[in-house]
């Protein structure tokens, strides 16, 4: 069993549906802290509201050097083209790639993601190198394979070129308690 495999069932078998709304949280996975927490507003409107699990020794100015996991608890319906479609506008902030790439990856992002309603709970899962995992209500929903997507696609909400800076420091806000037990 490969190793994001192995993080997958342990994430589905001791995280089958865990609410942001509540706090406090438990962790999704085995030895993953909360590094912190924040909500995406539009116009004054909750979009979404998201919390960040790392590893300890996480460092944000290398976000992409370990597995770590995001949930978005959303407040609003979103379809999974509306959601892939705003993800590359979002992923152009963070890195460059060939309009070829963006039309792959808008697919396989698109085919990987469910549409969701209000009070749905979607976590993704990075693993350096290769690729992201897609969950909902504990069951994965699915993949990008693709270390580079995987990069830009958790910088919209990590790298310091986001349209986002203070979600950003409300996720990565806590990242010294992340290697604290």
């Amino acid at each position: 069993m490969t190793q994001a495999a192995m993080l997958i069932l342990a994430l589905a078998l001791l995280c089958p549906g865990v609410a942001l709304a509540q706090a406090p949280a438990a962790a999704p996975l085995a030895g993953l802290r909360q590094a912190g927490q924040g909500t995406l507003r539009f116009l004054g409107f909750e979009i979404y509201s998201a919390q960040l699990w790392v590893s300890p020794g996480f460092d944000a100015s290398d976000y992409t050097a370990q597995p770590l996991v995001l949930q978005l608890a959303y407040q609003r319906d979103f379809t999974a083209e509306a959601i892939a479609g705003r993800s590359i506008q979002e992923m152009r902030r963070v890195g460059r790639f060939t309009p070829a790439q963006a039309t792959r990856w808008q697919q396989a992002l698109q085919a990987a993601l469910p549409d969701v309603k209000a009070g749905d709970q979607l976590t993704g899962i990075y693993q350096p190198g290769a690729g992201a995992v897609f969950q909902m209500g504990g069951q994965v929903v699915g993949e990008v394979k693709d270390p580079e997507f995987s990069r830009l696609f958790f910088g919209i909400w990590l790298s310091p070129r986001t349209s986002e800076p203070a979600l950003r420091q409300a996720l990565i806000a806590a990242p010294s308690a992340a290697g604290t037990p």
